[in-house]
C-alpha cells in the first residue's frame, strides 16, 4: 500500500540531528521558553520575512490569540472562507465574534476575493484568508478591500509553510498569521505546536504575554491570559526540519507537476495552480463526481487517500446556526474532493503507480 503520508519515513531522514537536539534539551533540563524556542522563533521569523514569531501550543491557539489580542468585541464579524477546516471558524467564535462565510473559487478552492466586499457590514473587523491545501490566496484584491474598509487581514497559514505570493511568503501577507506544526504539515513537529508571525511590535508583545498566562514577568499578570507555549523539544525538532523545508517543498512541487501532466482521466478534475511558487502542495486534491467509488478503487489497488474535508463547517452540528446558508460551491467541493498521496518521501515508482491507478479508474455502476 502506498501510504497517504509516511511520517516515520519523513522524520527518519532527520533522526540523528533531532536526536542530538533533543538530547541537548534533556541535558539542560529546561523545557519551556528556553534557548531552543528562541532560536526557532528567530529562524522561522527570518524564513517568513517577518519581525516576530511567537511559538504557541497549536495552530488553533495561534489564530485564537491573534483575534483575542486585537480585542474585537462580542458580535464583531470576521470574514472567513466557507471551504476550510473548522479551526478557522473556531478561533473566531471562541472570541465571541461571528464568522461570516464566503464561497471559494472553484478554480483554486481558496476564498473568492470578488465576493468579499459584498459581505462587509459595519460590524466587520477582519478578513481571515486561508491558504488552503498549500496554495497562497491571491491577495491583491484582499489588500485593497481591507485598506478601503479599515480591516485587519489575518492569515490562516496552517497548510502553507513556505508558499509565496508576489515574492513574499505566507505568514507575511497580512497583519498577522497563524501557523500549525501538526505532525502532518509541510513543517511538522512530533506532537502539537503552532506559531504567530507578524510585523506589528505591539501585537507581538501582547500575544506573547497572552500565551503565557497574560504575563511578561513571572507572577505579574497584565492580561487574563492562557497557557499556550511551544515546548523546547518541539522547537528543537522544528528548527532542524526548517533547514530542509524549501527542499521538501520543491519535491512536493515536482510530484504535483508530474500528477498534473500525467493524470489523464476524464472523470478526474485537477486543481489549477496559478503560480508554481504560490503552491507548496500540502495536499494534492482532485475532484470526481463518483469520489467514493474512486477512493474505493484506489484503496483496492494499493493507494491510500484521504478526504479534506467531507463535511464543511456550516454543516457541522457545532455550527448548526449556519446550516441554512446557501453555499453550493463549498458543498460541491466537499462532495467530490479527494486527496492523493504527496510527500517528499514518495519514490518516483510510487508516484508513477498512483498515476497509473488513477488513470485506470472507470466507474461502470
Amino acid at each position: 500500500m502506498i501510504k497517504f503520508l509516511d511520517l516515520e519515513k519523513v522524520n527518519n531522514r532527520f533522526r540523528s540531528e533531532m536526536d542530538e537536539r533533543i538530547k541537548n534539551v534533556l541535558n539542560k533540563g529546561w523545557y519551556l521558553q528556553g534557548e531552543e524556542n528562541a532560536k526557532f522563533e528567530e529562524n522561522f521569523a527570518a524564513f517568513c520575512g517577518t519581525k516576530h514569531c511567537i511559538g504557541v501550543a497549536n495552530g488553533l491557539d495561534a489564530l485564537n490569540l491573534i483575534i483575542r489580542a486585537y480585542g474585537f468585541k462580542d458580535g464583531d464579524e470576521v470574514i472567513v472562507p466557507a471551504n476550510t477546516y473548522i479551526a478557522s471558524l473556531l478561533a473566531i467564535s471562541q472570541n465571541g465574534c461571528v464568522p461570516v462565510l464566503v464561497e471559494p473559487e472553484m478554480r483554486t478552492y481558496n476564498i473568492d476575493p470578488s465576493l468579499v466586499e459584498a459581505n462587509i457590514t459595519p460590524k466587520t473587523k477582519a478578513i481571515m484568508v486561508v491558504h488552503l491545501y498549500g496554495q497562497a490566496v491571491e491577495m491583491e484584491q484582499i489588500w485593497r478591500i481591507a485598506e478601503k474598509h479599515g480591516l485587519k487581514v489575518i492569515e490562516d497559514s496552517a497548510q502553507a509553510h513556505g508558499a509565496f505570493y508576489k515574492n513574499k511568503r505566507a505568514g507575511n501577507l497580512g497583519d498577522a498569521s497563524g501557523f500549525s506544526f501538526y505532525p502532518g504539515k509541510n513543517l511538522g513537529c512530533l506532537g502539537d505546536g503552532g506559531a504567530v508571525t507578524t510585523n506589528d511590535d505591539e501585537l507581538a508583545s501582547k500575544i506573547r504575554a497572552l500565551a503565557n498566562y497574560g504575563s511578561h514577568q513571572k507572577y505579574c499578570h497584565i492580561y487574563k491570559g492562557v497557557n499556550s507555549r511551544l515546548d523546547e523539544i518541539q522547537a528543537a525538532v522544528l528548527d532542524v526540519k526548517l533547514k530542509y523545508l524549501d527542499e521538501d517543498n520543491k519535491k512536493r512541487q515536482k510530484i504535483a507537476k508530474f500528477y498534473l501532466e500525467n493524470i489523464k482521466n476524464e472523470k478526474i478534475i485537477l486543481r489549477e495552480p496559478y503560480d508554481e511558487a504560490a503552491n507548496v502542495w500540502h495536499i494534492f486534491p482532485v475532484r470526481c463526481d463518483c469520489r467514493d467509488e474512486l477512493q474505493k478503487f484506489l484503496s483496492e489497488n494499493g493507494v491510500q487517500t484521504l478526504i479534506h474535508y467531507p463535511t464543511p463547517p456550516h454543516k457541522q452540528n457545532a455550527y448548526k446556526e449556519l446550516a441554512e446558508l446557501n453555499l453550493p460551491i463549498t458543498q460541491r467541493i466537499a462532495e467530490t474532493i479527494l486527496s492523493l498521496p504527496i510527500s517528499p518521501v514518495l519514490s518516483d515508482e510510487e508516484v508513477e503507480k498512483v498515476v497509473e491507478v488513477v488513470n485506470k479508474f472507470t466507474n461502470l455502476s
